[in-house]
């Protein structure tokens, strides 16, 4: 059985269709890329496997369980802006990854000293272990994201979520965050969902490459239609289709 399954998803907001009839099922561990032209519903479905949004019609299951209603501690996500904790220290942002599946969300004596070792190492791979005892507020907009990067990996979630979450680091540290990436994905066997827009970078670290785009487009409404997923390119195959969609312009609405 699929791990992650989106059946007949429909998303508008007010009169405005932004997603319209996605199907996917994938399985777990897999590494799901999706790209597509800016407004197209990217971000938008991520919102919705995160269980921020409900859909307006569908489904969306995780591990053959109920749909979620809120997000939970099995999904993980970075957006394309960093969101971490400003009241806590940078070494605390990574430990605070470990201590959010602990009751209270906190760790304690020989646990917390192990966690504040393990946080080191993790900032060391994101290149901030010379600013751990500083506050977020003192660092870049690219250190901030590498810290939210660096925490949603340390707290090992099930589903990962990622939206553009390199997009503001140099080439060098953007290199070197892949490789922590994939390394944390073998170790966890996490399940991963990448929105971006470099095309390279998707081929690159998915296991399948989706395109988001409009199968129908009326350019005097160009707001009229939602987009679906049109292609579905299996990456560790040299590009070739994983998955055949079908051409269809006429779209059934839920009722």
């Amino acid at each position: 059985m699929s791990f992650v399954v989106a059946e007949n998803i429909f998303q508008s907001y007010g009169d405005r269709p932004i997603l319209e009839r996605v199907n996917l099922e994938v399985d777990e561990g897999e590494f799901i890329s999706i790209v597509g032209a800016s407004g197209c519903g990217k971000s938008t479905f991520l919102r919705l496997l995160l269980a921020q949004e409900t859909p307006t019609h569908g489904t969306i299951r995780v591990d053959g369980n109920p749909p979620a209603t809120e997000p939970g501690l099995e999904r993980g996500v970075v957006f394309q802006r960093y969101s971490v904790f400003p009241h806590l220290t940078i070494r605390e942002n990574i430990v605070a990854g470990e201590a959010f599946k602990r009751p209270w969300g906190r760790l304690f004596g020989a646990e917390a000293k192990a966690a504040q070792i393990r946080a080191d190492a993790t900032l060391a791979r994101c290149g901030l272990d010379h600013v751990a005892d500083q506050y977020p507020a003192t660092l870049s907009g690219g250190m901030q994201q590498r810290l939210a990067i660096g925490q949603a990996l340390t707290a090992k979630p099930r589903v990962l979520l990622l939206d553009e979450p390199f997009g503001a680091l140099d080439p060098g540290t953007r290199l070197a965050m892949h490789d922590f990436l994939m390394e944390l994905r073998a170790e966890t066997g996490m399940t991963v969902f990448m929105v971006t827009h470099d095309l390279e970078e998707g081929f690159k670290l998915g296991d399948r490459v989706l395109v988001f785009d409009k199968p129908r487009w009326d350019p005097t409404h160009p707001e009229a239609f939602g987009a679906t997923i049109t292609y579905d390119f299996d990456a560790r195959n040299g590009g070739i289709p994983f998955q055949t969609i079908k051409e269809d312009t006429h779209v059934l609405r839920p009722q």
